[in-house]
């Protein structure tokens, strides 16, 4: 018997809906439900134990998949089989991570599983702008305790017109790409990138967002009383103890303001915190300790994060002594590297990085090979994070969630810089050496001065910084931050990254961890980022200007060309034979892609002039042809009886026959009478002699005719043509005898 189904249907208003649907799938699971766009559909589960974990947190786990099935293809690799999840598939986890993970009670420490699986694909919708909604669905239709209701929503802009959830068609055409969530009341996550907007445009397009998310969060609490809402499970709170609490603020708020006021490095902070802490630990008995170890040291941090805070509200100062606005000291260094194509250090405070660029071929390109999107990028960026650059020792397990995330926002705070019309693949490396704030927009910063290193003629240097704010709800008190440290990250409520070039905002990424923002405090944290965007901007044009006008000596130049689509195979030659012995001996790389018109582009990579040089040759002297009635340079390449081998001089490797009757006016006994191996001269071409069948050139054209000379008629061919046609006649005068002869003796 087929299960009762419960749906709702949201109207986008221009003949698009999304419907969210229940009780057909996965019923096993503590809440799911079907997103339904046009043909897309996603089904997103959620379970979580009844068990709290062993552990100060919660275990939230989001997982996304995108099936082949789903677009009627077949998974690439030797095993046919769905694999590790793909760099889109994580960063669209962690756009839905960032957004629940919040509304989830503090003391809620059981684990949780959100899967979201793309079932069926439609190539007008992109699922990343479904996956919030199908996540925050099946969670209210849970028992498991989580605040509110939020979504997520994709924007773009066409023509100065928003649109809401685009197609990849019209994100081609769009000058912003965002996804937005947020509950009804206030907006939690923003991401995207955009093509130079100002800060009024990207806050109205977080309020048309917002607006939609509204629609769609009524939407789900509809679904939820058809089905009837779940009772929420019952877990353990946290203990709590208010004496115990007053009594450690008392031996540690005072201390722990003090040292925050002294404005100190990362490392003597850090010491002098453990000591209060120690100091505090110390007044407690051993039986204390056994009893309340873990609720001390949960009061003492909620206490440092009070004092710290209360420090900047109320006296505008900061844990290492700056203003609210003020911008860490940075030093910068290019060309650090000797064997890189480009390097550019950036420090700034205790935050560095050193990033590089390497230049090539469109063989280099990454290729992108997921359900919902094919393709390959000329540009991408990877961050590498390692455990030293915060003082820490832990294993590598390859490259993590966040080092994906914080990668593709440099990459796509970069990527609009980079013109159309250049010839290379880019590929940067960001190596973060320290961290105590924001790597991602140190890494945007090292990757301007690789990139104007490595002599790509990026359109306009960009820079990016990351913003923090303190709020107080009951004194409505609240201080926006530039340039946060790790710390202020950890005890702020917000973590905005912003950046942008002169002109304006390229790349954006936005946590915030309190309701109620206002977009008046949303605004100020914008424009407080674009001075501080421009300060740091300014530092990087003092360390360098302008990209340098020539890649490195011992970079590879490019050059690109086209040949006609029936050459290609002539340029290749059987096996690749001819363009292998090219490129071995030019130590060039050459690489063939045809185009949609059928011509072949020809990438030729190489560190070597001469060697470039000589591969355009090769294609020239391919593709040449010569005129009828041009004259041209030719050298001997070789003799013979009836004539020479000549090449043409600005076409090597083209050859053509000079017969002996072309030489000279006067008649030639030996060809070596007139001309020698390796000599240079001029001959005319005549094109195809209809005689011989064959290309005809002549050296004697361009010489003066000799004195009474005349020209000698053909008469070897007339009396052969007449004693032809005499036999003819005379075959055509025998009689029937003879006639029956021959046929005898044919056979």
């Amino acid at each position: 018997m087929i299960p009762k189904t419960y749906q709702e249907v949201i109207d986008l208003g221009d003949g698009r809906t999304i419907s969210i649907e229940t009780g057909k799938l996965a019923k096993q699971a503590h809440g799911s439900v079907v997103v339904r766009s046009g043909n897309c559909m996603l089904l997103c589960t959620v379970v979580s134990n009844y068990q709290a974990a062993d552990v100060d947190f919660l275990p939230l786990t989001v997982d996304y998949r995108e099936k082949f099935a789903a677009a009627g293809r077949y998974p690439g690799g030797f095993f046919k089989r769905e694999a590790r999840p793909s760099d889109g598939e994580v960063l669209t986890m962690r756009i839905v991570d960032r957004v629940l993970r919040p509304l989830f009670p503090k003391d809620y420490h059981s684990e949780t599983q959100v899967m979201l699986q793309v079932m069926s694909l439609d190539d007008s919708i992109t699922p990343d702008a479904l996956v919030g909604l199908a996540a925050s669905t099946a969670l209210q239709l849970s028992d498991i305790p989580f605040e509110t209701p939020i979504s997520e929503v994709r924007v773009g802009r066409i023509n100065g017109e928003f649109v809401l959830n685009p197609s990849l068609e019209q994100l081609k055409e769009s000058d912003i790409d965002m996804i937005i969530g947020a509950s009804a009341d206030s907006v939690m996550m923003v991401e995207g990138e955009m093509k130079e907007i100002s800060e009024e445009e990207m806050v109205e397009a977080i309020k048309f967002a917002h607006e939609a998310i509204k629609t769609q969060c009524e939407s789900q609490l509809k679904l939820v009383a058809q089905v009837g809402k779940k009772e929420v499970r019952e877990f353990d709170a946290a203990a709590e103890d208010e004496a115990l609490e007053a009594r450690v603020r008392a031996l540690a708020y005072d201390k722990v303001y003090e040292v925050a006021k002294k404005g100190s490095s990362k490392k003597e902070r850090s010491q002098a915190f453990s000591e209060i802490k120690e100091s505090v630990k110390a007044d407690f008995t051993e039986e204390e300790h056994e009893t309340y170890g873990g609720l001390i040291s949960k009061y003492f941090y909620k206490i440092e994060k009070e004092a710290v805070r209360n420090l900047t509200l109320d006296e505008g100062l900061r844990l290492d002594g700056r203003k609210t606005d003020e911008i860490r000291p940075i030093w910068c260094e290019v060309d650090y590297l000797p064997s890189t194509h480009g390097s550019g250090i950036f420090t700034r405070g205790e935050t560095q990085v050193l990033s590089t660029v390497t230049l090539g071929t469109s063989r280099d390109a990454n290729i992108i090979d997921m359900p919902s999107l094919e393709g390959e990028e000329k540009f991408y960026l990877h961050y590498n994070f390692p455990p030293f650059s915060t003082g820490e020792a832990r294993p590598i397990r390859g490259t993590s969630r966040r080092e994906v995330g914080h990668g593709n926002l440099a990459q796509r705070a970069l990527k609009n810089m980079i013109p159309e019309s250049c010839p290379y693949t880019v590929r940067v490396v960001s190596e973060v050496l320290e961290s105590n704030g924001s790597s991602s927009m140190a890494t945007v910063c090292s990757g301007t001065l690789a990139l104007m290193d490595a002599g790509i003629q990026i359109e306009k240097p960009v820079s990016g910084i990351a913003m923090g704010l303190i709020t107080d709800v009951e004194s409505g008190k609240y201080a926006v931050l530039s340039d946060i440290l790790g710390d202020e990250d950890h005890l702020g409520d917000m973590d905005f990254k912003v950046t942008g070039t002169a002109d304006g905002i390229t790349a954006c990424q936005m946590d915030i961890k309190v309701k109620g923002l206002s977009y008046e405090i949303l605004t100020k944290a914008l424009y407080q980022a674009k001075e501080g965007r421009l300060h740091i901007l300014g530092k990087l044009i003092e360390t360098l200007d302008t990209p340098r006008q020539e890649v490195k000596a011992h970079a590879p130049k490019i050059v690109t060309t086209r040949i006609p689509g029936d050459l290609i195979g002539a340029f290749i030659g059987s096996g690749g034979k001819n363009i292998q012995e090219l490129q071995k001996s030019t130590e060039c790389t050459i690489v063939i892609n045809e185009t949609e018109e059928g011509e072949g582009l020809v990438e030729i990579l190489g560190t070597s002039q001469e060697g470039i040089d000589t591969v355009i040759a090769s294609i020239e002297s391919l593709m040449f042809k010569p005129e009828v009635g041009n004259t041209y340079t030719v050298k001997v390449i070789k003799m013979l009886d009836f004539g020479a081998v000549v090449e043409y001089v600005e076409a090597p490797g083209n050859e053509i026959l000079l017969h002996v009757s072309e030489l000279a006016w006067e008649r030639t006994e030996n060809v070596s009478d007139v001309i020698n191996m390796g000599d240079e001269f001029e001959v005319k071409y005549f094109g195809f002699d209809p005689r011989t069948k064959k290309e005809k050139v002549s050296r004697k054209a361009l010489l003066p005719k000799p004195e009474g000379y005349q020209e000698r008629p053909p008469r070897q061919d007339r009396d052969q043509r007449g004693r032809r046609n005499d036999r003819d006649n005379r075959r055509d005068s025998r009689g029937p005898r003879d006639a029956k002869r021959d046929e005898g003796s044919n056979e």
